[in-house]
């Protein structure tokens, strides 16, 4: 990697500097920009050497004001965990692993989370993830599902409004015994009976 190669240089340069250099806050400097470059280094090394395995061994449940999740993972340890929780998304990962690096993310939520509120608990076989809904109530799903039927509804419309244009056109175009079946359909559905004619119409 061109980055990497490019900081070792600095470092090397860096440090020959610090070898040659006399004066306090000269050597001062060179050791703590020396210090930060070698942060950096071992940053960009530890991205490119890191391979994620996808986490997809879960199960959740949920109360009214929390989410848990449960990750499948054994001997995971705390300090090797790195955890970020964001309004709609989380995004955890297991470094060191027996041997293998996990990542478990959700990109986008069902609903938003209160990101400071949420937290991880390492078990012997598994992790337990906890989330903490902005409000309360039921998840129907974890992800984000867009509901493709939204847009088309209006709320101040009857809800009923969609069926009778339904049986209207197929008044219009059925055969007598058809247009007899819906009328009475159309007749229960107006005095709040279910239309139960209809089902006996092949």
């Amino acid at each position: 990697m061109a980055e990497e190669q490019q900081l070792r240089q600095d470092l090397e340069e860096l440090r020959h500097l610090e070898s040659i250099a006399k004066r306090p806050r000269v050597l001062s400097l060179l050791s703590s920009e020396i210090r930060n470059l070698d942060a950096t280094l071992s940053k960009v090394t530890a991205a490119s050497a890191l391979n994620y395995v996808t986490l997809g061994s879960f199960s959740w449940d949920q109360d009214n004001d929390k989410i848990k999740l449960y990750l499948l993972l054994e001997g995971v340890q705390e300090g090797k965990m790195e955890t970020v929780f964001k309004p709609v998304s989380v995004d955890i990962k297991f470094h060191d692993v027996q041997g293998k690096n996990y990542r478990f993310s959700i990109l986008k939520l069902n609903k938003e989370i209160v990101p400071e509120k949420c937290k991880v608990v390492v078990k012997p076989t598994k992790v337990i993830v906890t989330l903490s809904k902005a409000s309360k109530g039921n998840w129907l799903d974890l992800h984000f599902k867009e509901d493709k039927l939204k847009p088309s509804l209006d709320k101040d419309k009857d809800p009923m409004a969609g069926i009778m244009d339904l049986m209207k056109n197929m008044y219009e175009e059925g055969d007598d015994e058809m247009k007899r079946t819906i009328a009475k359909a159309w007749s229960d559905a107006r005095s709040g009976k279910t239309a139960d004619s209809l089902r006996g119409y092949p």
